[in-house]
């Protein structure tokens, strides 16, 4: 990021995003200095970043690899509906979104997104004729296999990275983000 000039020409040559990200930066180093705190909070080391950053790179191998056996129709964020859905089909929206952890809203529209791309399909609950269940398609319960291998891939990958106590204690760190 090019550091802007006290001048006017400096400031209309930078962009004024940068120009106020440096100036808070700056200010924020100062105030640090002033403390003697030395704040890794807003840097590529914060674990927040990181977090955000190991989820991106995975859904991109997730959705490259999906779009490589043939469903580019599925997003890797329909994964919070069908995992519980593969776990247990034919859910009440609610309890659905319980177990996805998603709110009411984010379910509505996530649901009719699977719907589009006939993943999923809604019925009327038998035992409460006011109430929905949501249903695999036959596509989904045939991408079954394919998102288990591509998870079984990416898991020996990850593997390769990381010895089993590393895994383990990264399963174990991130369950407790989730209930953060």
């Amino acid at each position: 990021m090019p550091k802007p000039t006290g001048s006017t020409a400096g400031a209309a040559a930078a962009p004024l995003g940068d120009i106020v990200l440096y100036r808070t930066m700056a200010k924020t180093k100062k105030a640090h200095a002033n403390t003697g705190k030395d704040s890794a909070l807003a840097t590529r080391e914060n674990v927040g970043f990181l977090l955000a950053k190991a989820s991106q790179r995975w859904n991109e191998l997730l959705g490259e690899r999906f779009a490589a056996h043939g469903y580019a129709e599925v997003r890797p964020a329909y994964g919070s509906i069908l995992v519980p859905l593969f776990e247990e089909d034919g859910l009440r929206l609610g309890e659905l979104g319980r177990r996805a952890r998603l709110a009411k809203q984010t379910m509505t529209t996530m649901v009719r997104l699977l719907e589009r791309n006939a993943l999923v399909e809604r019925e009327r609950d038998p035992a409460d004729g006011r109430a929905s269940l949501v249903r695999l398609t036959p596509r989904a319960r045939r991408f079954r296999p394919v998102a288990e291998e591509v998870l079984r891939d990416l898991d020996e990958q990850l593997g390769s990275r990381v010895d089993a106590n590393q895994r383990t204690a990264l399963q174990t760190a991130l369950k407790e983000v989730i209930d953060l």
